[in-house]
């Protein structure tokens, strides 16, 4: 892990519907109470390519009610729930980053996440990065959230934590990026194009599943690194049936299967094209960031970071991970990254008292 830093100079929603609201006392009796919570916010939402649309925002929050608010945002397939808790026992897909001990403990931090505009599949229209961001405005709105301490976001998430810094600056304290840059790198848009082919093939042969499978198979190539399968799937192929398969064809067809079960194809394809339409000036962000690239990323090259950092407006630093994981790095490096976050949220923190002071 290395460090490159560098110093440099609404529409209406209405109020949240709560699934579910307990409190969840922690082990220090001085500890204030925790909140630990699910509901749905309806937006109207001027969209950047779709007109005005209504849209209900489901989003999952938690932590002490009166601790500093983090949204935290991941990649086009995660969702609301980051990690799990007395009240939401399932995994969460943050769980590396996110939890106990961590740099954003919810015995600590107020975490926020809402499922990406589009995620329900019921959104058939171009869906840019501004859509999400000014969808994570309106949620706060809802919430009575005036300001977040930090935004940190994940792949996709990283660029809607852009957008949101370029749109919302006066709302934010820091930004945390990671695998993520302020536009789609030209060959990674290639192969999205690609898997959207997929899909399309088939849809035109009434199997809508096998064409959504397949673009994701073609994905994960993106997602891990050569490094990855040349040590996991490193074994002979065999001939089965009168057909070659390789060592990696049963980790793709699982990976394929298991993403059919929980995604919509509308909301897979409209997700795919935000990430290519997905443009914003580093200039125009201001605030504190960090920018955490992985070297070997192929969906997002260590250059596109480098450039990043350099033209944002505000102070900015990088920080590059070194990990055979490529782009899903933050997925599977949960303790380097969550120094990253507490050396992040820690300089805010210190910042803030200093200003305070």
């Amino acid at each position: 892990m290395s460090l490159v830093e560098r110093t440099a100079p609404a529409c209406a929603s209405t109020p949240p519907h709560h699934d579910v609201a307990v409190a969840a006392p922690y082990a220090a009796a001085a500890d204030p109470p925790c909140l630990a919570l699910r509901g749905e916010v309806e937006l109207a939402l001027p969209m950047r390519h779709a007109g005005l649309r209504p849209l209900r925002l489901a989003y999952e929050l938690q932590g002490p009610v009166d601790a500093p608010v983090v949204l935290v945002a991941g990649g086009i397939s995660a969702d609301r729930h980051l990690a799990p808790c007395a009240v939401f026992p399932a995994r969460g897909w943050a769980g590396a980053v996110a939890g106990v001990g961590t740099a954003l403990d919810p015995a600590r931090t107020r975490l926020l996440a809402f499922d990406h505009v589009g995620a329900d599949g019921l959104l058939d229209a171009p869906i840019d990065t501004t859509d999400q961001a000014d969808a994570a405005a309106l949620l706060l709105d809802a919430l009575g959230i005036a300001r977040l301490h930090a935004f940190v976001g994940y792949s996709y998430g990283a660029m809607v934590g852009l957008q949101f810094a370029a749109r919302h600056g006066a709302r934010l304290e820091h930004l945390v990026a990671v695998s993520g840059a302020h536009r789609a790198h030209p060959w990674a848009a290639a192969c999205r194009a690609l898997q959207r082919r997929a899909l399309a093939l088939g849809q035109l042969q009434c199997a809508d599943g096998q064409g959504l499978s397949l673009a994701r198979q073609f994905a994960m190539l993106g997602y891990r690194s050569p490094q990855e399968f040349a040590e996991r799937f490193a074994a002979a192929p065999v001939v089965a049936n009168g057909r070659v398969r390789v060592a990696a064809e049963d980790y793709l067809d699982a990976a394929g299967a298991r993403f059919v079960a929980r995604t919509p194809a509308v909301a897979w394809q409209r997700l795919s094209e935000s990430i290519d339409l997905h443009r914003v000036d580093p200039a125009a962000v201001r605030v504190p960031t960090t920018v955490v690239a992985v070297d070997g990323d192929q969906l997002v090259p260590l250059a596109d970071a480098v450039d990043l950092v350099e033209g944002i407006g505000g102070a900015a630093r990088l920080r590059v991970l070194r990990s055979p994981h490529g782009h899903d790095a933050f997925l599977k490096g949960g303790a380097r990254i969550d120094a990253i976050l507490r050396s992040a949220l820690g300089a805010t923190a210190s910042a803030n008292a200093q200003v305070a002071a």
